[in-house]
């Protein structure tokens, strides 16, 4: 299987999907233990919310699933929350903090998955920045991303709806993370900006306004859109439907945008 799925779009702005994958090749599935092979922290139908909401957007999605390898970690494995507790690159646990490894992963398993999935991710991803930012002047890179409310492991009390992350405003222009603030906060849903997810690595690294590439990252509450934080993870259409609108029209204000942040 392709590690990468890439939509050319015309336009301006870019849909990182790195988590909604649930590929994972037999050998790899074979060592997760049984708690691990629920997947349970997929980003649940993530690339069917944002689906057709903004003509002309290129995506570039992950088809392997994060236990394979984290498509929003940094090759080196820095932690993106020190002092926090997180996942990383190649996750030991789940969100939880409970094992998902019968036989964990070896030193040169990792260096393979960098190989073979992280990298060919992270050169498409690339490359459309480079393709959009030549044709536009400017690239915004939206990643697309989603998590249960509740998990006490990583955070207190409850996520709010609507979490944005701009790496403390140096992923974007201001304009940017303005726009997105704006959108969510008239929905009248709980947001925060850079709050318990300032951006993974993905916002953080390729986020360079001066260069004219624009990220941000959005990390929805999964009970916005899913009927429950649990097995079988079923898509609520109704909720979709409701905040599709709201991330609609975040996607064609970002859209709209672009040639006033035009490095």
């Amino acid at each position: 299987m392709n590690p990468v799925e890439v939509v050319q779009g015309d336009g301006p702005v870019i849909l990182g999907l790195p988590h909604t994958g649930t590929y994972l090749p037999g050998d790899i599935r074979a060592r997760l233990n049984p708690r691990g092979q629920v997947l349970a922290d997929t980003d649940w139908h993530i690339h069917r919310l944002y689906d057709g909401l903004l003509p002309g957007a290129t995506t570039v999605r992950a088809t392997f699933h994060r236990y394979v390898i984290d498509a929003n970690r940094g090759p080196d494995d820095a932690s993106l929350y020190p002092g926090q507790n997180t996942t990383g690159l190649v996750p030991l646990t789940d969100f939880d903090g409970e094992p998902i490894w019968e036989t964990e992963p070896t030193a040169e398993d990792i260096a393979e998955r960098k190989a073979r999935f992280h990298a060919p991710y992270h050169a498409a991803l690339a490359a459309e920045i480079a393709r959009v930012r030549a044709r536009h002047g400017v690239a915004i890179l939206y990643d697309c991303h989603s998590i249960r409310s509740v998990i006490p492991f990583l955070f207190d009390g409850v996520l709010p709806d609507f979490n944005i992350g701009t790496n403390g405003g140096a992923a974007c222009d201001p304009r940017i993370e303005s726009a997105v603030l704006q959108a969510c906060a008239a929905t009248g849903r709980s947001h925060v900006l850079n709050g318990r997810f300032k951006g993974g690595w993905t916002t953080r690294h390729y986020g360079q306004p001066g260069q004219g590439v624009h990220a941000i990252q959005m990390e929805l509450a999964q009970s916005t859109h899913l009927e429950a934080e649990a097995p079988p993870f079923a898509y609520d259409a109704a909720k979709a439907e409701t905040l599709r609108v709201t991330l609609g029209a975040i996607l064609e204000r970002l859209a709209a945008l672009a040639p006033e942040v035009r490095a």
